[in-house]
């Protein structure tokens, strides 16, 4: 029966799909989307500050960057969704607090999204889905992390006694390290090509923001000491792969391949995306930078976590009817080179079409806040008319992708 379901779902994405490109009443635009600088974990420019903080001062900047007709009347915002994977509760109630703190008025609800390193997109995906279906017509989505304050094991979650009894559900608590050592060992992918790309990660940013790619899409945080945060911490000059080389393996002593040169950096940032009908958007004269086209996550092993993408991106490109080669740029977050590496070789993608201005290894990984972050940069990368994936893999096991056109 779910084969037959499968089939006539199918059958009807493939009679009635409109191009991507198409422009209607209803669908869901983007205005505006930004995010903080990137800070290192523990030793950054944010490691005293909590995330609502972040937040807070964010948003303050953000609504700088508004059009006037909503900034003057932020009670317009009618659903605020915020991803966050470390605080307790997922951020419930100091976000909220930060949001009423920045203007958002308390008849503006709020969601509090924990799917971990997906949860600023999820968030993203809320809101758009509650724009299609009509509960709203505006609305802003959240990403926010402190990995300084909250990362540590308690926040990682925990598995009962008799769950770690049961062989697949102990899976979900496999070290990620470890999930990149079994996909790396499993499909073969090297240490040199893994630090190879992690260097290439570095190289990447280093360029975005020597020819400043990066000026209009970063908000600067003010801190309560009076100092300014204002360029991303995480990316580092001459990094090549043979300095990589020389690092010891971070989780499997002589043997192991990932390392803390070619893994994503433990991070502290905050990013939203503020999205519209859009004929609420037209009728407001508001700006539209992109259009949501749709997003899909699937379940894969937990102990391979991070093959992830690479089953999601063609689910999510079999719901919009589109071909791998019609996509222009894909943001494929970089929870290690290991990972990333076999998604994209699998999918046969093109390396120049991955992170042009570099991913997690050399910006950071901020958890909750990377996926709102991803589509900030990919909206800038993109040019009118072309197509964009925001995809990453997620913890325990699942993979999440998104669909985006540049207007």
């Amino acid at each position: 029966m779910s084969e037959r379901l499968t089939q006539i779902k199918d059958h009807l994405i493939s009679a009635v799909s409109p191009s991507v490109q198409d422009q209607r009443a209803d669908d869901v635009v983007i205005i505006a989307a930004h995010r903080s600088p990137i800070a290192r974990g523990f030793k950054g420019g944010f490691k005293d500050v909590n995330s609502d903080y972040l937040v807070h001062q964010f948003l303050q900047e953000f609504f700088k960057k508004v059009p006037s007709s909503l900034s003057e009347n932020k009670q317009l915002i009618e659903e605020v969704a915020c991803g966050n994977v470390l605080n307790p509760g997922a951020g419930a109630t100091e976000h909220r607090a930060a949001c009423l703190a920045a203007g958002i008025p308390f008849s503006t609800p709020f969601v509090a999204l924990n799917r971990q390193c997906s949860s600023g997109l999820v968030a993203v995906n809320d809101i758009a889905n509650k724009i299609k279906v009509g509960q709203i017509g505006i609305g802003l989505a959240l990403g926010a992390e402190s990995m300084s304050k909250n990362y540590g094991p308690k926040a990682l979650g925990n598995v009962s006694a008799e769950m770690k009894q049961n062989k697949d559900a102990k899976k979900c608590m496999v070290p990620m390290g470890i999930t990149n050592e079994n996909v790396s060992h499993k499909f073969h992918v090297s240490r040199q090509s893994q630090d190879t790309f992690a260097a290439e990660s570095h190289r990447k940013a280093e360029r975005a923001i020597s020819e400043g790619l990066f000026e209009d899409e970063i908000l600067p945080i003010n801190l309560p000491d009076g100092t300014t945060i204002s360029t991303d911490e995480g990316p580092r000059k001459g990094v090549t792969a043979d300095n990589l080389a020389q690092l010891k393996p971070a989780f499997i002593p002589e043997k192991g391949t990932t390392t803390a040169g070619n893994a994503s950096q433990i991070s502290d940032g905050v990013a939203a995306v503020l999205l519209a009908r859009r004929s609420i958007a037209e009728s407001m004269e508001l700006p539209i930078l992109g259009k949501y086209v749709a997003c899909q996550v699937i379940g894969v092993p937990p102990e391979i976590m991070g093959v992830g993408p690479a089953y999601a991106i063609p689910k999510v490109l079999k719901d919009c009817g589109l071909a791998i080669e019609k996509v222009d740029v894909f943001e494929i977050n970089e929870a290690f080179a290991g990972q990333a590496l076999y998604c994209i070789n699998k999918l046969q993608i093109p390396l120049a079409k991955v992170n042009p201005r570099g991913g997690a290894i050399a910006l950071g990984h901020p958890l909750g806040c990377t996926g709102a972050r991803q589509v900030a940069t990919l909206l800038r990368e993109l040019e009118r008319g072309q197509v964009g994936i925001v995809s990453m893999c997620v913890g325990t096991g699942m993979g999440a992708a998104a669909v985006f056109v540049r207007e």
